[in-house]
């Protein structure tokens, strides 16, 4: 145990100093590239329910100076027929589950409200047979435009993926998304849409509700790209002012 958690801190260490990484609040399913504030936590739990349930947590700490780190716990999944949490660290045709993943976001101002979000989340599947745990990751880049004092939001970029955090052959795809304020920080219209044919290329489109102005709560529906299966999207995130 100590093993392995020692080499997924030292890799991903590595990793973080090496690359300017991921930001983790998203959408849904794409990152936003906004960064936590210096000192300051946010956190997002989501869960999709569909004939599953799936849980995807992620905290993320501001650094300063546009940069931020974090963890994430990902493909917790739940099954009501067995009553039971399952696991998969033996197939590629479904992504690895659960996953304990470590990440970082640096973002680039440009100028004129632009900016661009280069990133990237890696680690392990926790939870293997036989103590085999498997390396994943996720890097991208994304072009960013907000209008209007942040009232609204566009996101454009590309990404690539192990095949063992996507869940299929494809690792190298584009991602968009978007967010407008139509009563700003009261009501919300979100969505976004990640290519590929595997777990994590879907579309997702949904309303966000501000419970106060640190905490969102995100109604959606996805729909899978590979198999046009559908489900529902629960959304809370914390990002103190």
């Amino acid at each position: 145990m100590k093993h392995w958690f020692t080499q997924l801190v030292g890799l991903l260490l590595t990793f973080g100093a090496c690359l300017p990484a991921l930001a983790q609040e998203s959408y849904f399913n794409v990152p936003e590239s906004d960064v936590a504030e210096k000192h300051k936590l946010t956190i997002q739990q989501q869960f999709n329910i569909q004939d599953f349930y799936r849980s995807l947590t992620t905290i993320d700490y501001g650094l300063g100076k546009d940069w931020e780190i974090g963890a994430n716990l990902l493909n917790l999944d739940y099954y009501p027929q067995t009553h039971s949490f399952q696991r998969n660290d033996s197939t590629t045709e479904n992504a690895y589950s659960p996953l304990l993943l470590l990440n970082a976001q640096k973002i680039f101002k440009l100028g004129h409200q632009f900016h661009i979000g280069l990133g990237g989340q890696a680690g392990f599947n926790l939870t293997p047979h036989q103590g085999q745990h498997r390396f994943v990751h996720y890097v991208y880049a994304n072009l960013n435009r907000s209008f209007h004092d942040d009232h609204y939001k566009l996101t454009a970029g590309l990404y690539n993926g192990h095949v063992r955090y996507l869940g299929g052959n494809q690792v190298v795809g584009f991602q968009a998304g978007f967010d407008a304020g139509i009563f700003y920080q009261k009501l919300h219209i979100l969505g976004d849409w990640i290519s590929g044919q595997h777990d994590v290329g879907q579309l997702g489109l949904g309303l966000e509700i501000y419970l106060t102005k640190s905490l969102p709560l995100a109604l959606g529906w996805q729909r899978n790209n590979q198999d046009g299966s559908s489900g529902l999207i629960v959304q809370l995130t914390y990002s103190p002012e």
